[in-house]
């Protein structure tokens, strides 16, 4: 028998444990008696009302010290309302810990919190741990509440775990009883009810997405891992694939891969399409869906529904899927009818790149391209900043300031693309052109005899240096030249004819995300210039999850506006061959310069504007940052303003808005002038890797 001593130290232990909380299902009925929503349970405990969710299903649980505040309060809520049935313990004598009053009826996972949702059926029971991947699952389908109109009522995508749950938007869980790869894309297409609808109505409804978490993938038969790190696809052999074949499905030229379209042909104009993305396989990138693999499958629905809601349905990388929401928001085509005989047509959609890719002038095209072989005359080379100012150009005084400040422009590749004026028809070579600012093309002149204050990068060239003769330019980068009063003479020029405004939705839409998902995160346009810096230094850590989405939002406008020059990719492709890419109607080099000319020239203008103002100068230009010397650790510090205590009009200015500046680093001012003696850019260090210096041109 054991001694009072070893009762004793088992006790002991028993009462050092982590303090138990009742059911998930008792949890919420808890809350509910209470008369408390679960967002003003989310403040008081200083969480997110996802999380709360998460507590009330039996997805998580809560940690320390929300922990024991949680537990204190349910303690207080089970004393006000006991069970139904339950016998209320005397109101002089404490609420005892143990045994815990048994738990009424759980009502399952509450209705999302939004006016335009309907009231939502009881769902069915959860066990407060999700199964192991291979436990049997109860026969049925889980009652879920509609959020749309069929036959996209549960939403866009779904998350699948390995216990057969697919976590939805707003709470959703379905019940998928799919254990092979062609089953899975039946259910989708058949019973899941997900999908949206299109964007535009010339265009196409965006094809349901699952997503797959490892224990997912290993149920369904693929690999934890994908051996092929290059091509990163399955083999045409793998048992998965043969699955997928052998029940009459195809895949895309990509094979299966992170990002894999299993499809059939359309039938009575009715897509049969599903996408799949398997984590494991790293088909959401952590640079630009920072933390999201890491998180439980409910809340990686959350993050990916919200940037379906606000940019669209994911279908690859960010790259991918900002060059798919150009096609989304411009279709090619629309229906028109035939006056002759009646019948509805295909035409091509005015102000669209049309179904026909266009090759491009010789100037405008990648080394590799086939119109460049043989081509000695030069290339465009319209890339972003890469500039550090020489270490003799720096004065004593710039060298005595304390702080080197970088500054960061919002989606300044975002902002370029609004209102821009870009070909829709291929090159037309024009020798001895009078040069038009409205014509958009590229053009061969000499810009070198433009004189320019030397403590500024040349606006004309990426590395900042001034050009030693004749080079090809894209109009905005000429039209700058015209601004800066020089006289431009164009030798000959490659221009297009047709025009319009083709990225102005693509524009408007991620513009929209992006603030929309700024002022969810607590920062608005309506704030002043210190509470904007203040709101800024907080934003990322008052929810994770649209931190997260805020990154994809502008790793989508980098990634789709490099997609538009899209280089070779993979061991199959041979020097001088056409690559895939090239028969898309958006792989269009002109446009993407278009793009980085103007937004290099935005740049520009407002370092000179600062520069005339304040008499400061920039010591490095990395992309869209630029770091000045400050005598203090705040842009305030330095940036102009008029008296009225306004900023000074053309120069940087901080704010939200895409184009606008905010805080991205401030380093010691020695720190900085001994990286530039050294040749290194001390913006690339404020940044970070440097790695928004460049476009994803690939997957």
């Amino acid at each position: 028998m054991a001694s009072e001593e070893e009762l004793f130290a088992s006790v002991e232990a028993l009462l050092a444990e982590e303090p138990q909380l009742p059911p998930p299902a008792e949890r919420a009925r808890l809350r509910e008696a209470a008369g408390v929503t679960q967002a003003r349970l989310a403040q008081a405990l200083r969480s997110t009302t996802q999380t709360v969710k998460n507590w009330e299903n039996g997805r998580s649980e809560p940690k320390p010290p929300r922990l024991e505040a949680y537990q204190r309060l349910l303690k207080g809520w089970a004393a006000k309302y006991p069970p139904p049935g339950a016998v209320p313990a005397p109101a002089a004598e404490p609420v005892p810990a143990v045994p815990r009053p048994a738990p009424a009826e759980p009502t399952g996972p509450a209705a999302p919190e939004t006016e335009a949702a309907p009231p939502a059926a009881p769902a069915a029971r959860r066990p407060a741990a999700r199964p192991a991947a291979t436990a049997r699952r109860p026969v049925g389908k889980r009652v879920v509440p509609n959020i749309a109109a069929p036959p996209y009522q549960h939403g866009p995508l779904a998350v699948l775990d390995g216990d057969g749950s697919a976590y939805g938007v707003q709470g959703i869980v379905l019940d998928c009883p799919a254990t092979t790869v062609p089953e899975l894309v039946e259910w989708t297409l058949r019973e899941s009810g997900l999908g949206a609808a299109r964007l535009h109505r010339n265009g196409k409804d965006s094809d349901p997405l699952i997503v797959l978490t490892t224990a997912a993938a290993v149920k369904l038969g693929l690999p934890e891992h994908l051996e092929d790190r290059r091509d990163l696809r399955l083999d045409d052999d793998h048992p998965v694939v043969r699955q997928i074949t052998g029940a009459r499905w195809k895949l895309t030229r990509r094979g299966f891969g992170p990002w894999a379209r299993i499809y059939r042909p359309t039938q009575a104009g009715q897509r049969q399409c599903v996408q799949l993305a398997v984590l494991p396989w790293d088909a959401l990138d952590s640079r630009s869906w920072p933390g999201v693999c890491d998180m439980e499958p409910a809340d990686i629905a959350r993050v990916l529904g919200v940037y379906a809601q606000r940019v669209i349905t994911p279908r690859g990388s960010t790259a991918v899927s900002g060059l798919e929401l150009m096609t989304a928001l411009r279709p090619p085509t629309r229906a028109v009818q035939d006056r002759a005989t009646g019948q509805w047509v295909s035409a091509r959609n005015p102000g669209s790149l049309g179904t026909e890719p266009v090759d491009p002038a010789p100037p405008e095209a990648t080394p590799e391209h086939p119109v460049a072989q043989g081509w000695t005359g030069g290339f465009l080379d319209e890339e972003a900043y890469q500039w550090v100012r020489d270490v003799d150009l720096l004065t004593g005084e710039e060298v005595a300031l304390p702080f080197a400040v970088g500054l960061d422009l919002n989606t300044a590749f975002l902002a370029a693309s609004s209102r821009l004026t870009v070909g829709l028809s291929g090159p037309e070579h024009v020798q001895r052109p009078v040069f038009d600012k409205k014509v958009p093309g590229s053009w061969l002149v000499d810009l070198s005899h433009v004189e320019l204050d030397p403590r500024l990068p040349s606006p004309f060239t990426p590395s900042g240096e001034r050009p030693t003769g004749p080079a090809w330019y894209q109009t905005h980068t000429v039209a700058y030249a015209q601004e800066l009063g020089c006289n431009v003479a164009p030798i000959e020029a490659y221009l297009r004819r047709e025009t319009g405004a083709y990225l102005d939705p693509w524009h408007d839409r991620l513009r929209d995300a992006y603030l929309e998902t700024m002022a969810d995160l607590g920062v608005t346009k309506e704030m002043g210039d210190a509470e904007f810096l203040a709101a800024m230094e907080r934003h990322k850590q008052a929810d994770p999850g649209l931190a997260a989405v805020l990154a994809a939002v502008k790793a989508t406008v980098k990634g789709g506006v490099g997609k538009l020059r899209e280089r070779p990719q993979g061991r199959r492709y041979r020097d001088g061959e056409r690559w895939p890419a090239l028969e898309r109607p958006t792989w269009r080099p002109d446009i993407r310069a278009a793009v980085i000319s103007r937004a290099r020239v935005n740049m520009h203008r407002k370092m000179l504007k600062t520069a005339e103002t304040t008499g400061l100068y920039p010591l490095a230009v990395l992309s869209d940052c630029v770091v000045y010397p400050s005598p203090g650790r705040s842009p305030l510090d330095f940036l102009p303003y008029s008296a009225s205590g306004k900023p000074i009009p053309g120069a940087f200015r901080l704010g939200p808005t895409p184009g606008l500046a905010k805080l991205e680093g401030v380093q010691e001012m020695a720190w900085a002038v001994d990286l530039m003696e050294q040749g290194h850019n001390p913006a690339r260090h404020i940044k970070g890797d440097g790695h928004d210096a460049k476009f994803d041109e690939g997957e």
